[in-house]
């Protein structure tokens, strides 16, 4: 509720007008804990950190400036009111609208709309907000047409604008603001044509299996195979900057530095050169640890022998003394660990282990920001050996033998490797406002052994309990920021690390471990949950990375839908995967149409009920489907089509028939326990061709290994040489099947 100090009696929901030295978020609407600066009204810049409470949400500020003068204190008064304010409970119930709007995400967005339409109203010469007619009104909303905004954009800025003259009532001194014509008239002749438009997080381009393969391959090998050397590395780099810091000027120094700089140049020996925030350079931290000078001797002995010109001619390395035990591809991957490169590799350790937790878990980026130290404690064991890991935002443990999704006791307590966390998405308190800080999830993610082990190597970059990402440690250029690192930071860090990866493929000899660009362009944060999803539903058994994960994935998530897992309010992975998972049901039938159409052949003891189904289901022409529309495609449960390329066939999923083993109320089969034999299976005369090319495949590899594997080889091959005979023989025209 409004503070009561700020309302008049006659009506509490009326605020009086902000004060030049009011704080511009007043206490009663920041959160316990929240310490970031405040601004006072009169500021010309206000933050909006109070308001802000999830790790690494960049901290938005309102710049006055881009107000015009004439409109700015008029302006101020109405976001201090939407700040600080409460509607009224009719307008909520009237208009279906929450009760405050103290979010920053709608604070900021509404105030650009306003500054946006203020910069305007001056080009016409307004100098008031009571001079608007509903000829400025129409007006605006042409021009904002003409620039082509979109018919949701635009819906959004129209009700932005309607709450200038909604929050002016809440005011002690009103603007008298005319109220837009479209809050009378209704919106829909205010806006452009509807287009077909997708969801936000469905519309996301799938990250490319060419691009995620190699990437989550060179991740996971920072996180298992590297780690224990570049945090050695980098403990040693930076024990060497904390002695060359506080090194003290002494005639022993200065002596022993200046013998040292003048054998490496009587001899033409490289100088130590390293690569220090982006600049290379002779390394002055190096050669004052090595020598004991202080570096203003070190700066001085530079000056002297113009020793910055020497190293850009002959650049030499700066081993550190840290033993190198890490393999690649069964060789060491080091002879040394470089001084210049331990920052650059403690960096992209850190961007390995997010890639893998990003990818492997389904979490937002939100929520792996979240994440802290001692969120993912080792568990006992269970009665059969198994450690359970369970991850909380909280760092905490659950209380023992109680089951992490229904918080009851019994057999489910044995719950496989889940993931409890924090989130932010449509996180509400009682009165409809959005919680910047977000809600521990009561719906668990699933975690492997690779996200434990990158959870481990995070924890040892940063102290106990400090987030996982926290900026303040993994950013070792600038210490300003708090909270954790940006996704603009984690997107910037990603490409470093591809940029990292394709070199040392190069220089390991490894050509067919680069990462290629990806044909969506840069590799963004948002990107990983979508593609997880993309490759639960279309590739569990593929090359793109633990086809472990993407079964034990799908059988986990398909055994909580049946028990009602999925079915929560807020779905989370799930609805990703059902949107994913009906999309490549959609495409397998349409691609059965096409082939039937073409005159393939078709085999298989369900290729009569498969071409059935695949002219009953819809096509989509590119355009993503709603959740709606998700939801009247699994209605069609037992009638639809998926993909199998690992098994060369499409799957008519019936439970019943299925040989794969699913759980009970299952929706889709478990591609990676394709069984032979199994009454849903349908191929096509392209499946049976490319079984053939997989048996030359595996027949040419024969050639090159041990006997018994390549015994192994040749009896794969003769069993895919087999299904294609078998189709040859039995398949017929989708019209001689149908008659």
């Amino acid at each position: 509720m409004t503070s009561p100090d700020l309302a008049f009696a006659e009506d509490p929901y009326i605020l009086r007008a902000p004060l030049p030295d009011d704080l511009v978020v007043l206490p009663h609407r920041i959160r316990p804990g929240n310490t970031r600066a405040n601004n006072r009204v009169r500021d010309d810049i206000w933050s909006l950190g109070p308001l802000i409470d999830r790790p690494g949400q960049v901290l938005n500020r309102i710049h006055w400036k881009n107000c015009p003068a004439p409109l700015r204190k008029e302006l101020t008064t109405l976001a201090w009111t939407m700040l600080n304010g409460e509607r009224r409970p009719t307008t909520v119930q009237q208009a279906g609208k929450r009760g405050t709007l103290s979010t920053y995400s709608n604070a900021t967005a509404r105030i650009w709309m306003w500054m946006s339409w203020a910069r305007w109203l001056q080009r016409q010469g307004v100098q008031t907000l009571a001079d608007v007619t509903g000829v400025h009104w129409q007006a605006f909303a042409d021009t904002l047409r003409s620039r082509g905004v979109r018919r949701r954009t635009m819906e959004n800025y129209l009700s932005f604008l309607s709450e200038l003259w909604e929050f002016d009532q809440l005011t002690a001194l009103p603007t008298g603001i005319l109220r837009p014509p479209w809050d009378t008239e209704g919106v829909d002749d205010y806006l452009p044509e509807e287009k077909q438009e997708g969801g936000r997080e469905n519309t996301t381009e799938p990250l490319a299996p060419s691009v995620v393969g190699p990437l989550l391959v060179w991740a996971i090998r920072f996180v298992e195979d590297l780690a224990d050397d570049i945090l050695a590395a980098w403990d040693e780099r930076t024990r060497i900057a904390s002695r060359a810091h506080s090194n003290p000027a002494t005639p022993e120094g200065h002596a022993a530095l200046h013998t040292y700089v003048r054998k490496l140049l009587a001899d033409g020996a490289p100088i130590p050169t390293a690569t220090i925030r982006g600049q290379t350079g002779a390394a002055r931290l190096y050669i004052a640890d090595l020598t004991g000078a202080s570096l203003q001797q070190v700066h001085r002995a530079f000056t002297s022998y113009d020793l910055a010109n020497v190293a850009a001619q002959r650049p030499g390395p700066c081993p550190l003394t840290t033993p190198v035990t890490g393999l690649i591809e069964g060789r060491p991957w080091r002879t040394r660990i470089d001084f210049g490169e331990a920052e650059a590799l403690w960096r992209h350790l850190g961007t390995a282990a997010t890639v893998i937790i990003m990818y492997l878990t389904g979490m937002r980026p939100q929520e792996v920001q979240a994440l802290r130290s001692g969120c993912c404690p080792d568990p006992a064991p269970d009665s059969d050996g198994t450690n359970h890991h369970l991850i909380n935002s909280e760092v905490a443990n659950p209380t023992d033998n109680e089951n992490p999704v229904t918080g009851e006791a019994g057999e489910d307590a044995e719950e496989p490797h889940l993931i409890t966390g924090r989130h932010y998405k449509s996180v509400r308190d009682d009165d409809g406002n959005h919680i910047s800080a977000g809600e521990i999830r009561t719906v668990p993610w699933v975690a492997i052994t690779p996200v434990v082990n990158a959870i481990r190597v995070l924890e040892r970059m940063v102290p106990t309990g400090e987030l996982l990402l926290s900026s303040t440690h993994h950013d070792t250029r600038q210490r300003t920021r708090t909270g954790s690192l940006a996704l603009s930071v984690l997107a910037r860090r990603i490409e470093d690390l591809v940029a990292w990866i394709n070199r040392e493929a190069t220089v390991q000899d490894l050509p067919g471990q680069t990462v290629p660009a990806d044909p969506h362009g840069a590799i963004s944060t948002s990107r990983w949950r979508r593609t997880l999803a993309w490759h639960v539903a279309r590739r569990p058994g593929g090359l793109v990375a633990l086809a472990i994960q993407y079964g034990h994935m799908r059988a986990f998530l398909d055994a909580r839908t049946s028990a009602g897992y999925g079915a929560r309010g807020r779905r989370g992975m799930h609805g990703v995967l059902d949107v994913e998972t009906v999309l490549a049901t959609a495409d397998a039938a349409a691609n059965l149409r096409d082939a039937a159409a073409a005159g393939e052949r078709i085999s298989g003891p369900a290729a009569g009920r498969a071409l059935v189904d695949a002219a009953d289901t819809p096509r989509f022409e590119g355009a993503l489907l709603t959740a709606r529309a998700t939801r009247q495609l699994n209605q069609m449960r037992g009638h639809l089509l998926y993909d199998n390329p690992d098994s060369f066939l499409i799957c008519a999923f019936k439970e019943d028939n299925a040989l794969c083993g699913p759980d009970a109320g299952a929706i889709a089969p478990l591609p990676f326990a394709c069984q032979t034999g199994c009454g849903n299976a349908v191929r096509t005369d392209a499946h049976a061709q490319a079984a053939r090319h997989h048996a030359d495949r595996l027949e040419q590899r024969a050639a090159y290994v041990p006997g018994p594997m390549a015994k192994a080889l040749h009896a794969a091959a003769a069993k895919w040489r087999g299904v294609a005979d078998t189709h040859d023989a039995t398949a017929r025209t989708a019209q001689e099947i149908l008659g």
